[in-house]
């Protein structure tokens, strides 16, 4: 069978949004087709299907802008959780 596989996170610096990378990884049978990264604020394809469906979402002022909200919503709520946590214990 074939695996459709999706990974997101964050990555941070500090708690601020502007120093937060939000990031959407879709892989098909292990290979990365494309991207979300919100450094770029766009969808980045990798094969030819995923230049195809970045394209695509990237003409989709929805699909662009769910992206950006996933941000703020996935990460800046679980990142102060996370920042304070790491703080305490350094």
């Amino acid at each position: 069978g074939y695996l459709w596989h999706a990974d997101t996170g964050c990555v941070f610096n500090s708690s601020d949004l502007n120093d937060i990378e939000y990031f959407e990884i879709y892989n098909y049978n292990k290979l990365k087709l494309f991207r979300f990264s919100s450094t770029l604020d766009k969808f980045v394809g990798y094969t030819e299907f995923g230049i195809k469906q970045a394209t695509a979402f990237n003409n989709n002022k929805d699909i662009i802008a769910d992206a950006r909200a996933r941000k703020e919503y996935i990460c800046l709520n679980n990142i102060k959780i996370d920042y304070e946590s790491a703080l305490t214990k350094s």
